[in-house]
């Protein structure tokens, strides 16, 4: 069964940074994609960055400079926030592409952890 696993989330202030860990663990195969989103109460998640099967790291324009999303196993990557603002608090989650045996790719997601930034 294949579980996602986060941590790293706390309560920092305004202009600290932050790492984030993601964990996969249950999968015979390496995920092709890799992801963070972040959720805020009242809005949809929204991704924050990630890494396609292409290749490549993509940000959201809030987070380009910031953000840094970074591959460090087959199953692990963490997201290092710098310069952390209150606009960035909300529940993060991981997100994890894994190809099946049809060579369909399915989203796992993790249970999320709780950033927060005060000013």
């Amino acid at each position: 069964q294949v579980q996602v696993l986060e941590s790293g989330g706390g309560l920092v202030q305004a202009g600290d940074a932050l790492t984030l860990h993601c964990l996969v663990s249950g999968s015979i195969v390496r995920p092709t994609t890799m992801s963070w989103y972040r959720q805020v109460p009242g809005k949809q998640r929204e991704s924050v960055a990630s890494m396609p099967a292409d290749g490549g790291t993509h940000y959201a324009d809030s987070v380009k400079g910031r953000f840094t999303l970074s591959r460090t196993g087959a199953n692990t990557v963490y997201l290092q926030m710098n310069s952390l603002n209150p606009e960035d608090t909300g529940v993060y989650y991981c997100n994890a592409g894994i190809r099946n045996v049809n060579g369909v790719i399915l989203d796992y997601w993790g249970q999320g952890t709780q950033v927060t930034v005060s000013s």
